[in-house]
Order: C-alpha cells, then sequence, then structure tokens
C-alpha cells in the first residue's frame, strides 16, 4: 500500500490527543464535511494509534451503519495500513473485533453496526475506553448515546465523523454546534484536504451531486433540501430512446397501490446500463375506477410480454399484491429494499452517471420527475405526491442496482 503525505488537516487530526497540542485536553473530535476528502482513513488510524499510545488490556469500539459497512469502509483498509507501521493484528472479523499489540500493550476493537433503534442493545453493558463513529449522522441517537454511555474509563475520548445532513438533523443540533460546549475538536473536511484524490476525481464527484446533495457532499455544508428532488432530470439530454436489440436482463419493479396509483417499470440491462424501457401505470382517480390485486398482474404481464424476467421487485408493505405474483408462480418476486432518503441519493448519482436511464417513452415517470419534490417544513423527506414512478424506480437502484453486489436476495416461493 502507498500512501500520499498527509494534508495539514489529517496531520490535525493525526496528533490533535497527543500531549504537546493544546488540543490534547478535549473530550473528542468531530470531523465532518465533503465526502471523499481524507477524514475516515486518518481518524481510523488516529483512533487506533491513541487508544494503544493512551490505555493497554482495554476494549474500544468503531461503529458503522451496518456491520458490513464498518468493515468495507474502516477495517479493511485500516488494518493494512497498521501492519504497515509496526503494529501486531489479530484479525478476528468473523466475530467483529480484531486485537492490536505494540511494545508489550495489547487492546481489543469491537466493531458495532447502528443501523436503527433496537441496535442500542447490542452495545448495552459494554464498558470502553473510547468509541469512534463511522457516518455518526446515519446512526440513530439512541445508539449513539449509548455506545457513549458506555465511555465511561477516566481519559476516553469520542471520535465522530459524517457527511453533513440537514440542520435540523439530531447531531448537528446536539454535536455540531455545541463543540464547545461540549469540550469537542472540531475540524471541517473539503475534497481539497485529501491528496490522495486526483483532480480528476474531484471533478467527477462535481458533476455527481446536484443541488442539496452538491452543497452536502461537495461543498461539505449541513443545508435542508429545497426544491426539485431530481432537478437535473428537466434537462433533455437525460432522456433516452429505447435501445435496439434484446437487452441481456429484464427486471420488474413495483409500486403497489389500489387508492394510490400503481406504478410498474420495466428494466433492462445493455451493457453495464439499465434502462427503463416501458411502464405500467395506473391512477383510480384519473381512470375513475378502482383495479384489484388480479387486475394489476394482468397489468404486469402485459408490460412483460414474452421476455424472461429475472426479478419482480415490490414494494415490501404490498403482501397482497407480492401474494398473488408468488400464487401465479410465473416470476421470482423480491421485497424491496425500501430506506428513502439513502435510495434518492443511490438513484440521483446512477441517473447522474449513466448507470440508469429513462427512456422518453416513460411519460408518467418523466411527469414525475417534474413534480417530485422536498418537504419545505424542515424535514429531511420528499413530499409524498406524485412519488409512484419516483418509488419504484427507488427500489430498483436501491435492491437490484446497488445490490448486484451484496451477495444475498431473497424471494417469495411455492410452499
Amino acid at each position: 500500500m502507498s500512501f500520499c503525505a498527509f494534508s495539514e488537516k489529517q496531520l490535525k487530526v493525526l496528533r490533535w490527543w497527543t500531549p504537546r497540542q493544546k488540543t490534547a485536553s478535549c473530550d473528542g473530535i468531530i470531523c465532518d464535511g465533503a465526502v471523499r476528502s481524507g477524514k475516515t482513513l486518518c481518524m481510523s488510524v488516529s483512533f487506533v494509534s491513541w487508544g494503544m499510545f493512551a490505555f493497554a488490556n482495554s476494549s474500544f469500539a468503531l461503529c458503522g451503519k451496518t456491520i458490513r459497512s464498518v468493515k468495507r469502509n474502516v477495517v479493511q483498509p485500516l488494518l493494512g495500513i497498521l501492519r504497515e507501521l509496526g503494529f501486531e493484528v489479530q484479525d478476528t472479523l468473523s466475530s467483529n473485533t480484531f486485537t492490536v499489540s505494540a511494545q508489550g500493550r495489547t487492546n481489543r476493537f469491537f466493531l458495532f453496526g447502528g443501523r436503527d433503534e433496537s441496535s442500542a442493545a447490542l452495545i448495552q453493558g459494554m464498558t470502553l475506553c473510547g468509541v469512534m463513529f463511522d457516518e455518526a449522522a446515519l446512526m440513530p441517537r439512541s445508539f449513539v448515546e449509548q455506545a457513549l454511555a458506555r465511555c465511561s474509563v477516566e481519559g476516553s475520548k469520542l471520535w465522530f465523523n459524517c457527511n453533513p445532513e440537514y440542520p435540523q438533523h439530531w447531531f448537528c443540533r446536539e454535536w455540531v454546534r455545541k463543540t464547545k460546549e461540549k469540550n469537542l475538536y472540531y475540524l471541517h473536511f473539503l475534497m481539497d484536504d485529501n491528496p490522495s484524490l486526483s483532480e480528476k476525481m474531484r471533478q467527477r464527484y462535481r458533476t455527481l451531486y446536484s443541488g442539496t446533495f452538491y452543497d452536502r457532499f461537495v461543498l461539505g455544508k449541513w443545508c435542508a433540501n429545497e426544491g426539485l428532488v431530481y432537478p437535473f432530470m428537466s434537462e433533455e439530454a437525460m432522456l433516452f430512446d429505447v435501445p435496439q436489440g434484446e437487452a441481456e436482463e429484464y427486471v420488474i419493479s413495483c409500486d403497489y397501490g389500489t387508492v394510490n396509483p400503481a406504478s410498474f417499470g420495466l428494466w433492462g440491462r445493455f451493457g453495464g446500463t439499465w434502462y427503463r424501457l416501458d411502464e405500467y401505470y395506473y391512477s383510480s382517480r384519473r381512470e375513475g375506477i378502482s383495479r384489484t390485486d388480479e387486475e394489476h398482474y394482468d397489468g404486469l404481464c402485459e408490460l412483460v410480454g414474452e421476455r424472461e424476467i429475472s426479478q419482480v421487485v415490490v414494494d415490501p408493505s404490498a403482501a397482497s399484491f407480492i401474494e398473488v405474483i408468488r400464487r401465479h408462480g410465473r416470476f421470482r418476486v423480491v421485497p424491496a429494499v425500501n430506506q428513502v432518503l439513502d435510495g434518492i441519493r443511490q438513484t440521483a448519482a446512477a441517473l447522474k452517471e449513466g448507470r440508469l436511464r429513462i427512456c422518453r417513452c416513460c411519460s408518467d415517470a418523466v411527469r414525475e420527475f417534474g413534480l417530485y419534490r422536498w418537504d419545505s417544513s424542515g424535514r429531511d423527506a420528499p413530499v409524498k405526491e406524485n412519488d409512484h414512478a419516483m418509488d419504484d424506480i427507488r427500489y430498483f437502484t436501491a435492491t437490484v442496482l446497488n445490490g448486484e453486489d451484496d451477495g444475498l436476495i431473497a424471494f417469495a416461493s411455492e410452499r
């Protein structure tokens, strides 16, 4: 593994706790700001180095949104760096721990995922000398506060990094705005603070995001969402003709509704790009009559035609429609990943990168792109209107496009 020289801001993270620094008396550190700005790498190295300097035979916690994300984003690159720095590392990641030894000292590092409110119970009862939160703003407050309560050893310190969210987010209100009150060292990162990121890659990230996501992930601002969710989709260049020939794979995504509209998208993969080739969109308000589950299933079959469909991704709350699809036995049905903000981010990035393309013939999806807006009340959520095609597109992105590397798929089968 090769290193660029650390930037000035990264060096501050690496040595803020050392005895000669004025910041050594702080109880913790918060690093926020742009994506790919080098926060996580320098913080994780600093966290372990501090732990080995300050304690022996002690326990620490490394926390991410999920165990998988903390292993992938933090631990896997960290362990190689530690070994190159001369630390002896025993990797027991199958049990979500690793140990580090140096100069007669050994410490244990436990890995935790703070996915939802129930995650707080996982860390309850431990005694920790320090805890690091990677992407703290994506974790539930209850999990973070439970982990902080575990740091009861004299001299323990708290380590946070995150990308910004909306200004009223609990982490912004209670921690970022109260760093002096809580005796924390605060550093704000930009992409320029990552010396290993080339100008070409910086430019790629600048063009990848727009609107609020640009302000948050490129400029590193805690700002409120406003206006259209996908403002760039108003450009004619973002719509495409249906490709010629047969796709390598076909998938259907479904946002199911009876009173609300039902929206199904037909997706085809051509090389590394997925196209929304056609759609079924039925609004009982617009048509003046409701359809049953079986009638919607008939609409699904008409959309599919004679094509071979690898999976039908359905809103997980649509239990009755999932059962209808399962009972007919023609299609493999997959409950969709339904995390709204993550799905919107993933969809925006996929559309901007060209991995996901919308064909002009999908008129209801095109119409909703022009109407789908953020809630102006200050909540970090879209308005629940004109969102049915938007939801089925989000289900496809989160479950199929971004789920291709997960190695896990769930489906219903005949009993």
